[in-house]
């Protein structure tokens, strides 16, 4: 390209506003001399300018030379820019062209927009259509739903028909279409209340329905009870399979209420004679296998032995029949290992001749009754679908008769009784059974178990009265000989109390504690008035100890070892015991004890001055004793062995006389060891030393 081409370019290009950059502006305004200044300081500042100036370089040839250099850098950038100018121009048209393909898609878009805003509407009203589509839908399945359920609670079916019509009672699908009736009459039931003009379609039908099953129930329970009158029938089997038939005496007392009761009146009066006959026999034939021998009046502790013997009457029989009145043995075992043994069968103990105690066949008779009585009540609630008070009716319906002939047999029997034990026995029982009752949740027999209760107890406390009454008017003299053994009736009345206290641990009673006390209290004056029939008080000791270690032997045996009669036993027995040890030691060491008892307290209150030394005595003392204290304690050991029978108590009352005779013939040497006897040095060298003394002791300490 030529220069005039370059030039006409040149002037064609448009002219650019370089703004502050262009060097060759003029300035219309002239500067303020305070901003020149300032600008010129700016200038000053910069680090070309500082540069130029420390290098002594001449600013303006300095300015000349920039200005070229700009004015070089200017036409090349002229130059540069049109050689680009082509490439401007296309970009200039590229972008006119994208204003225009921009300018249609946002008419596009606009326009997708504004459908998209119908399609959301549509959208909104096809939503609003389905919901309500979805509501109509609902409601109209619940409607089909109600209306089919109503058709089929309505509709009565052949099947229904048919077995109500044509099938036994007995059988389970009978059942099952027994339940779909009562459903259809109930049903029906509301629908007539609530006016359905469909319930008279099908009324007729089910009501005739309804009396058919009601009959076919009635003639069933009616069998099954009839099966209960059958001899030997098991109708406590027949009990269990009417129970899985209890939903047919639901369906009664829901339909047809009289025949429900004529049902149960039919159970009750079948049932009622049944357990009448039952325990009426039952009764009977256990009774005839009590022993034959059985307390009387005449069996009491103050009455002799010798009492009941008449002319075909044998002495061992009538022992015989004492010992049982007044002793536990093995009687004991019905509140035990027996409580809960099954019921006797009669005809199978009178085949072996076996014999029983009372209050063995009142626990018999009492197992049975529980048993039946448990099985019952719970057949009764389970059944006729009772509770309460009306279960209590019906159950009292059902076995009062057979419950008031227990008791009236049961009074007779026990107003005759003179068996305190017995009865007592009979009392605990019923307490156990009582509570067995309660863990069976079976409440039904408290009334009965409490009048037997108050039939017992009253005879019990009369009977213990008579005892006591038969101790307290029994004369000493009228009664024989007596020796210093046990006396029979301590004995008895160690049996009896031990007995008693033995039952009553499990459930202590308060009455029987203040009876036996007052019982007790009795024995001790009689046998101290038994003890006054002999004429020394050493025979009358002897009896008492033989007496109170006898009965605190029974005691101790078969009670606990702190009971009340025990502790008061052994008070007395160690009392006396005592005194008899002294009684002992009197006859060969009399006058050495006494000696002792004089002179000891003087010397221990420091008045020895006051004792008087008889040296004769004393000579007499030592010399008796150290020729017979051998003697002497050989005649206490005879005479111990002969006057205890309880070798073991014996032996006991031994040691403790010689072990007394050693404290006091220690107690008599140390007197003779002190002032004012201490002169009497020919006395004393005639004392027997106390280490023999203790050997021959321990000679004696085996002999029982």
């Amino acid at each position: 390209m030529s220069g005039t081409e370059q030039d006409e370019d040149f002037e064609d290009m448009p002219t650019i506003d370089l703004g502050e950059l262009d060097l060759t502006s003029v300035e219309d305004d002239i500067l303020d001399v305070s901003e020149a200044a300032g600008h010129i300081q700016a200038n000053l500042d910069d680090e070309r300018v500082q540069e130029a100036l420390r290098k002594g370089v001449d600013l303006r040839q300095y300015a000349k030379q920039m200005e070229d250099e700009l004015q070089k850098v200017e036409n090349a950038s002229i130059g540069d820019y049109i050689k680009a100018s082509g490439s401007i121009a296309s970009l200039h048209y590229q972008i006119h062209a994208c204003d225009g393909i921009l300018e249609r898609m946002e008419q596009m878009l606009s326009s997708f927009q504004a459908d998209l805003g119908s399609i959301s509407s549509e959208i909104q009203s096809l939503q609003e259509q389905s919901m309500s589509m979805n509501v109509q839908l609902k409601n109209r399945q619940g409607v089909r739903s109600e209306i089919s359920q109503f058709v089929d609670d309505m509709f009565v079916n052949d099947t229904l028909v048919k077995v109500v019509c044509d099938v036994s009672a007995s059988e389970q699908q009978f059942v099952e279409q027994l339940h779909e009736l009562d459903h259809k009459i109930n049903f029906l039931k509301e629908q007539d209340f609530r006016e359905a003009m469909s319930v008279n379609d099908v009324h007729d039908i089910v009501d005739k329905l309804k009396i058919k099953a009601v009959t076919k129930i009635r003639e069933f329970i009616k069998l099954k009870i009839s099966g209960f009158r059958r001899p030997m029938a098991n109708y406590q089997v027949m009990q269990n399979t009417l129970l899985g038939f209890r939903y047919y005496n639901e369906f009664l007392m829901a339909h047809h209420r009289d025949t429900a009761h004529e049902v149960r009146t039919d159970y009750i009066e079948t049932m009622g004679k049944i357990y009448f006959s039952y325990f009426k026999t039952y009764y009977s034939r256990l009774m005839k296998l009590q022993f034959d021998e059985v307390a009387s009046k005449d069996d009491l502790m103050g009455v002799e032995d010798t009492a009941k013997r008449g002319f075909f009457n044998a002495a061992s029989r009538v022992a015989k029949n004492r010992t049982g009145v007044f002793t536990l043995g093995d009687r004991a075992c019905v509140l035990t290992t027996e409580l809960e043994d099954p019921a006797i069968i009669p005809h199978s103990a009178q085949k072996v001749e076996k014999r029983y105690s009372f209050e063995g066949l009142f626990r018999s008779l009492h197992y049975a009754l529980l048993d039946n009585v448990s099985r019952e009540y719970l057949f009764i609630v389970d059944f006729f679908s009772l509770s309460g008070d009306n279960a209590q009716l019906v159950f009292n319906a059902v076995m009062g008769k057979a419950l008031t002939l227990v008791l009236r047999n049961l009074e007779s029997y026990i107003e005759s009784s003179f068996d305190a034990i017995s009865i007592f026995l009979c009392i605990h029982i019923l307490h156990r059974y009582e509570a067995i009752l309660k863990r069976r949740n079976v409440p039904c027999l408290a009334s009965y178990l409490q009048r037997l209760q108050s039939q017992l107890w009253p005879r019990f406390e009369m009977i213990v009265e008579l005892n006591l009454a038969s101790i307290r008017d029994c004369e000493p003299s009228k009664l024989g000989h007596i020796d210093i053994r046990p006396h029979y009736i301590t004995r008895r009345y160690a049996e009896f109390s031990a007995a008693n206290v033995g039952i009553n641990e499990s459930q202590p009673q308060h009455k029987v504690l203040e009876l036996l006390g007052r019982l007790q209290q009795e024995v001790e004056n009689f046998i101290l008035r038994m003890a006054a029939e002999f004429p020394g008080r050493k025979e009358q000791l002897v009896f008492l100890i033989n007496n109170y270690d006898m009965m605190l032997a029974v005691l101790t045996e078969r009670t606990s070892d702190d009971s009340k009669e025990s502790e008061s036993f052994q008070q007395l027995l160690n009392a006396r015991t005592g005194e008899f040890v002294e009684e002992a030691l009197s006859p060969g060491f009399g006058g050495m004890i006494s000696f002792v008892k004089d002179i000891e307290p003087l010397m221990e209150r420091g008045q020895g001055a006051r004792i008087k030394t008889d040296q004769s005595r004393l000579q007499m003392i030592v010399r008796g004793f150290s020729n017979d204290w051998k003697r002497n304690i050989e005649a206490i050991n005879q005479d111990v062995m002969r006057s205890f029978s309880n070798f073991k108590n014996g032996q006991g009352i031994l040691q403790a006389v010689l072990t007394q005779l050693i404290q006091y013939y220690h107690r008599f040497t140390k007197i003779l060891s002190q002032p004012p006897f201490t002169g009497m040095a020919g006395i004393r060298s005639q004392l027997v030393n106390i280490h023999h003394v203790m050997v021959e002791v321990k000679k004696h300490r085996t002999q029982f």
